[in-house]
């Protein structure tokens, strides 16, 4: 089944290399191309920024067990109109969570105007099942845009190319009604119109790249093209969505999931999930950009009962080591159906902001450290090209002396980060520390008490080659 997909999707490659293919009555070409330095500038505000704020929230935040609930309980659309009829979260106040973003030290967020549920944040003209609706009855994204935005924090949509309310979308092997053989697919699926949907996906990013003004991320979720009760790229009519997309916000960056990986244009950045990558990713052997999406939990809504939550030093070590390869986190909260935020998530970004209130510098503007320079033991580098800065954070406090490879000549200052005093180095002056004397190192004299900081971080002034 997968080496069938595979031949399909190389056909389908060469097709629209060479002539003009239809979905759902249009026609498109290749998608526009860019150079690589043009690329690199549109979105380098995001590989500066490096930290932004994941948002999951639904109607699966009522059930509170887990934001496939509809899917992992095989529940109906008549079960889980239940939801819908009392959703209403009448302590929601967007500017809150937007202040706890910023101090957090997030410069962007995403959140989900739709999800697999199918039920929209949002006042869509294309459907009853929206936020307007509900008790509630308010336009719940439109408060969340106007409020993020007030604090200067950049604003993505998460969008759901899955849908289990729509209609039209048709049951395949991800959807709560799936079922065990192709006869069944069939019986269930008489009467929807996947052409439908594919317009009513269309109609609605129009409205969300339309009436909320710039719109920096689309983050789009997801694709699954295998055997023939998956979805993929026609599916979606990606290429076409996509150009949709890039027509109405010609800025806009877009994640990997349309199924579009093999495309020139197809995407801009690569989403690992739930996992630390080993390196910077590559693709064809050349790096690419990255973000990493992470849970404090593992639950993306909101889950009373799920206990496995990631503490402080955790998630800072999550940040650091992304942009120690080169890429962005993307750290995900999910609001309770009264429109609240988890106190254990409140403590953590209460935690991770006074940590970047004194050591943001070794994480925006930064990257992989170059090569020569070696990470000490418990160490992580990252590295600011524009101020010519290294960065070293200590996950675990050396006792008085870190010695330093790679470095030798190269240091012109060094200080702690969290309070700017001074760190007194060496070289060659090992004395008993006979690595020290042969390897040529640099010696940094540390304090043998760590400082009250979760993750300290040494400052190194570069000298120029």
């Amino acid at each position: 089944m997968i080496k069938k997909d595979v031949l399909n999707r190389i056909a389908f490659t060469l097709i629209i290399s060479f002539t003009m293919v239809s979905f759902t009555g249009r026609s498109f070409a290749q998608l526009p191309k860019e150079t690589d330095e043009h690329k690199a500038q549109r979105m380098k505000w995001w590989t500066d920024d490096r930290f932004g704020m994941f948002i999951h929230w639904g109607l699966y935040s009522m059930p509170s067990r887990h934001e496939w609930v509809k899917k992992y309980e095989r529940m109906t659309n008549q079960q889980y109109e239940k939801y819908f009829e009392m959703f209403n979260p009448d302590m929601y106040n967007p500017k809150e969570w937007a202040r706890m973003a910023k101090e957090a030290g997030m410069k962007y967020a995403v959140i989900t105007t739709k999800h697999h549920e199918g039920f929209c944040l949002f006042d869509s003209k294309f459907t009853d099942y929206k936020s307007t609706n509900t008790p509630y009855g308010k336009d719940l994204l439109r408060e969340w845009v106007d409020a993020f935005r007030a604090e200067g924090i950049k604003i993505g949509f998460y969008y759901s190319l899955i849908d289990w309310h729509h209609p039209d979308y048709t049951i395949d092997l991800q959807h709560p009604q799936s079922q065990d053989s192709d006869s069944a697919y069939q019986r269930v699926n008489q009467g929807r119109d996947m052409a439908k949907y594919r317009e009513y996906i269309k109609n609605q990013v129009t409205e969300l790249l339309t009436n909320y003004g710039e719109i920096s991320i689309l983050w789009l979720d997801f694709s699954f093209p295998w055997g023939i009760h998956g979805k993929g790229h026609n599916d979606w009519d990606s290429e076409n969505l996509l150009k949709l997309v890039r027509k109405l916000q010609p800025n806009i960056l877009v994640n990997d999931r349309l199924d579009l990986q093999d495309v020139e244009g197809g995407w801009d950045f690569t989403t690992p999930e739930q996992y630390k990558v080993s390196k910077w990713p590559e693709v064809n052997g050349k790096r690419v950009p990255w973000e990493t999406c992470q849970t404090f939990s593992g639950s993306w809504g909101y889950y009373r009962d799920e206990n496995t939550w990631k503490d402080n030093k955790q998630l800072l070590g999550l940040l650091i080591e992304s942009v120690s390869k080169g890429g962005n986190l993307l750290l995900n909260l999910g609001p309770t159906s009264r429109g609240t935020i988890d106190p254990r998530a409140r403590e953590r970004l209460k935690a991770m902001g006074e940590w970047m209130k004194f050591n943001s510098r070794s994480i925006y503007g930064c990257t992989e450290a170059p090569p020569e320079f070696k990470a000490p033991d418990n160490c992580i580098l990252t590295y600011n090209p524009l101020t010519n800065r290294i960065y070293i954070h200590c996950l675990d406090w050396p006792i008085g002396t870190l010695n330093l490879k790679g470095f030798k000549g190269r240091i012109k200052y060094a200080q702690m980060l969290h309070d700017g005093s001074e760190v007194q180095f060496s070289e060659n002056k090992g004395y008993w520390n006979t690595e020290a004397q042969l390897a040529d190192v640099i010696s940094l004299s540390l304090p043998v008490l760590k400082p009250n900081v979760e993750i300290p971080v040494i400052e190194i002034f570069l000298n120029q080659k």
